[in-house]
């Protein structure tokens, strides 16, 4: 899962994006509202946390013109401003959701959650599927050939999420990284290789067919047949 932040404030963005990542998400942070319409109207995300009070273009502004430029991502409105009033005009401006600050980190990801839900269950499943493995998106459960699998730490469901989404096309080091940690490529650090052993001894210890597979110099596939 991708999630978006726009919000000017450094101590709030840390905390939110500190806690998402904990939850198994992608992080992309704008500190000001144009920068946040640039990634938001050409990149992919799963939901998007604005803001209201920004520098260069306020947060209403970057909703506007994210649904006229057809962007669907559901948005959760953030802001100290509490009144009726506010509320309505941050949800008439595409706001799917809205919450006043200060707020408990706990709401804000349940109020993140129940968005990507509604999302996802308008426009596709839960669930993905590769072969006989079985990842629900929303429970974080894992099964294979109908026997469910150990949990998954954030970082090992983000991997599977990924390879799943890829299934049967090699995906590199590098691109591992930029989405599931959110960095660049140190050809120095071996936290890929460390993750997809993690990852392997629960999708495919027991099972004689191996679903992930290693591409010599490239990278990691996962195999559905």
């Amino acid at each position: 899962m991708r999630a978006l932040i726009i919000e000017d404030d450094p101590v709030i963005a840390d905390f939110i994006g500190r806690g998402l990542r904990e939850a198994g998400f992608v992080i992309e942070h704008a500190g000001d509202g144009q920068a946040g319409l640039g990634l938001a109207t050409t990149e992919q995300f799963d939901v998007a946390v604005i803001d209201l009070m920004l520098p260069r273009l306020d947060g209403l502004s970057v909703i506007q013109s994210m649904r006229r430029q057809s962007v669907r991502t559901p948005v959760l409105i953030l802001s100290a401003r509490h009144t009726v009033d506010d509320r309505v005009k941050g949800l008439e401006a595409g706001g799917d959701d809205y919450l006043t600050k200060p707020f408990a980190f706990a709401e804000l990801l349940a109020r993140i959650q129940a968005l990507i839900r509604r999302a996802t269950s308008a426009h596709a499943s839960t669930q993905l599927t590769a072969g006989g493995l079985v990842l629900d998106l929303m429970t974080r459960r894992v099964t294979r050939d109908g026997r469910e699998l150990p949990e998954l730490r954030p970082r090992e469901f983000a991997l599977l999420e990924y390879l799943m989404r890829n299934a049967g096309r090699v995906v590199s080091k590098t691109m591992i990284l930029s989405h599931v940690w959110d960095y660049s490529f140190d050809p120095r650090t071996n936290v890929v290789d460390v993750l997809v052993f993690r990852l392997r001894e629960k999708i495919d210890k027991g099972f004689e067919h191996k679903m992930i597979g290693t591409v010599r110099g490239i990278g990691y596939v996962l195999q559905v047949a």
